[in-house]
Formats: C-alpha cells, structure tokens, sequence
C-alpha cells in the first residue's frame, strides 16, 4: 500500500479523523519553527563567534556556523512544503469529490 489512508472511505471519516489530519498540519508548522529557530540560533551563535573573539579558528566556525544556519532554515521550510503537500493531497482524496476539503 503505498497510501496509509487507502482503506478510509470518504463516507466513513468521522471527527477524530479530521482532527489527526489537523494534528499532523499542526506538528508540522511546529517542525518548521523549530527548523527556524535553529537557523537563527545557529546564525547568531555565528556572529557572536565572529564578534567576540580573538582566536583564528573560533572566527572560521563562527563563519561556517552562519551559512549553516541559513542553510537548516532552507532546509526546513523545503520539508515544510513537501510534507504540506503530501496532506494536502491525502485530505483532498478524503473529502472525496463531493465534498470540499479547507483550505488554508
């Protein structure tokens, strides 16, 4: 089975079942802030490093460390929009044709 959700029939969805795919829309955004609070923290942990000192290779990771940040919130929000998608998808062919599915 390559979808999970195959053996619901529209017909048989019942609240708990709209409120999971409302959980896991949830979850997401809140995999997405944490992907960006990381990116922050990693570009400013950067320019601290950078700033404050005096060592050589303390200010090479402080540079490394502000791409990276820049490159886990790229990555989160590339995450994001595949997984967004994905429910989407399933909570559209849940809805079925005759009725519609929220969008946000």
């Amino acid at each position: 089975m390559s979808d999970p959700y195959e053996r619901f029939q529209a017909e048989e969805l019942i609240l708990r079942d709209e409120l999971a795919v409302d959980r896991t829309l949830l979850a997401n955004e809140r995999t997405l802030m944490a992907y960006l609070r990381s990116g922050v923290a990693l570009m400013l942990a950067g320019a601290t490093m950078i700033h404050f000192s005096n060592d050589g290779w303390f200010k090479i990771m402080g540079i490394a460390c502000i791409p990276f940040g820049v490159a886990v919130m790229i990555f989160g929000w590339i995450r994001f929009r595949k997984i967004r998608t994905s429910i989407d998808k399933i909570r559209n062919k849940l809805a079925g044709p005759g009725r519609q599915a929220d969008k946000q």
